[in-house]
């Protein structure tokens, strides 16, 4: 129309545009806000707008207290860079199923645990247990063996009673490590309760289900593991990072050691002030090797 030297009024007339609209130029500045949802990003490339948006919001309010910025806009931003994850399809359970046996009411209620499995770089089995307050949603701990049996399993819940007190009930699957006698032996002489889940109904153990899913997503599929001590040191920076840096969207984007303050409790583990997740370098790797951490396993770039 341009080209051909069409008046503006008959050009948006046969187009059928109002002449507002062509005339109309955006006032909005999203540079900024861009570049920080982008390094959001790349640090914590598995979290979705939501948490994107309270983990920017809890930036800005570290320089202004009052600072706000609206959950519709960061999600057109993620829209626009393309950082909006794909969601997920849930599939429909048949039944209706006997309910999640005791659900935790406070804190030191009810733990859950269970395992979870990895490989290492060599081809050697990693077992992961994972033990976590239902009710404050915090990660107690992370026990990182080749094998571990029921007397692992004694022992990893010892250590934990030992510091955080001892829960009222114990929920897991019935997984041979925990319906050992030894553990049930353990577990009768503190007077805790052991409950567990129906046979092949892992949603009466959905929150504990929830935190494996995170910590593969964000953890063990982020990670190449050369050894089984580097394995465990990247599990223990991960779980003090859930514990004190990450929002959890069922506690209202509150982070488990903010929530658990609230009912005097101690914590369960801290990170340093800039909420990252070092990446340890790996043996025979020297200092200056990069690691591209987008991918369903971390990448050593020489």
């Amino acid at each position: 129309m341009t080209a051909r030297e069409i008046p503006a009024i008959r050009a948006c007339l046969f187009l059928g545009i109002s002449r507002r609209w062509w005339r109309y130029q955006s006032r909005r500045r999203d540079g900024d806000l861009s570049a920080k949802l982008l390094e959001l990003a790349r640090r914590f490339p598995r979290f979705g707008y939501r948490r994107l948006h309270q983990m920017l919001l809890r930036q800005l309010r570290r320089k202004d207290p009052k600072a706000q910025i609206n959950v519709k806009r960061v999600r057109r931003l993620c829209m626009a860079l393309g950082l909006k994850l794909p969601a997920k399809r849930k599939r429909k359970r048949r039944g209706i199923g006997i309910g999640m046996p005791v659900v935790a009411e406070h804190p030191n209620h009810v733990w859950a645990y269970d395992f979870i499995h990895d490989w290492c770089a060599n081809g050697r089995q990693l077992k992961l247990l994972m033990v976590e307050d239902e009710f404050t949603r915090e990660c107690l701990a992370i026990q990182v063996e080749h094998r571990m049996g029921a007397r692992g399993v004694c022992e990893a819940l010892t250590k934990v009673m030992a510091r955080r007190g001892r829960p009222e009930f114990v929920r897991s699957d019935n997984g041979p490590e925990f319906i050992a006698r030894a553990l049930m032996k353990m577990l009768k002489e503190r007077g805790i309760e052991c409950r567990h889940i129906e046979p092949g109904s892992p949603w009466q153990n959905g929150k504990n289900e929830r935190f494996n899913g995170t910590l593969r997503s964000e953890c063990t599929e982020m990670e190449t593991f050369y050894h089984r001590d580097q394995a465990r040191a990247v599990c223990e920076l991960f779980r003090r990072y859930y514990n004190s840096k990450r929002p959890h969207s069922s506690l209202g984007y509150q982070t488990p050691e903010e929530f658990s303050r609230r009912h005097g409790l101690p914590a369960a583990g801290s990170v340093d002030t800039t909420g990252t997740i070092h990446r340890l370098q790996p043996a025979g790797h020297d200092a200056s090797g990069s690691v591209i951490s987008m991918g369903s396993k971390s990448i050593h770039a020489e």
